[in-house]
């Protein structure tokens, strides 16, 4: 980084954008902080985050596969209702289209635990596993991605309109952090050289 005259940029504090409700039942962590997968679509993570414009707030839900760590499905609205994160999660579904057993892990949101959200989960087959209560670190890259994001985009500029920040966030997400971006996670290589590399060795 010093050769290339890079420096880091440093992250700033984070605000609550879930919150529980006890009514709704709640998985058991599955996942236990073990963020490997040995194919895609084998464990996804979710998580939800928000972005200020000059037209008030923005809210982000991204599903991440822990094999690539690629961001296999997002959606970006002006609410916090189940509809985000449940279009995030069709959105994945549509282009990934998993086998039943893939292993879904969120915090414990109402969002995440509402009726709507766990019927979707349930229709394709797919296992769900929860952090414990305001336990971050066991959602660890939903975070890390989030802290990326904000880093290099959301924070370098001030946000005027909504529709700026959606081409931003498109831009960045499939074009940049999937198809570019090196993670040291991933031996320095980028999520869609390691899936391709999946793909023809499979």
């Amino acid at each position: 980084m010093r050769g290339l005259g890079l420096c880091g940029r440093m992250p700033r504090r984070s605000r609550q954008t879930t919150r529980s409700n006890p009514a709704h039942p709640v998985a058991e962590n599955r996942l236990a902080r073990d963020f490997t997968a040995e194919r895609p679509d084998q464990r996804w993570v979710t998580d939800i985050s928000y972005v200020w414009t000059d037209e008030g707030w923005s809210y982000l839900a991204v599903v991440l596969d822990l094999f690539s760590r690629a961001v296999v499905g997002w959606s970006l609205d002006t609410t916090l209702s189940t509809q985000l994160p449940l279009s995030a999660l069709n959105a994945a579904l549509k282009t990934r289209r998993p086998a039943a057993g893939l292993l879904h892990h969120s915090d414990r949101g109402c969002q995440y635990t509402s009726d709507d959200y766990r019927r979707e989960l349930k229709k394709h087959g797919i296992e769900v596993s929860m952090s414990r209560r305001g336990n971050c670190w066991d959602n660890a890259v939903a975070e890390s991605f989030f802290a990326t994001l904000k880093t290099e985009l959301v924070f370098r500029q001030k946000w005027s309109l909504r529709v700026e920040l959606r081409e931003a966030v498109f831009e960045f997400i499939e074009l940049f952090y999937n198809r570019q971006r090196l993670h040291s996670s991933l031996d320095y290589r980028t999520p869609a050289e390691v899936e391709a590399e999946f793909a023809l060795a499979a």
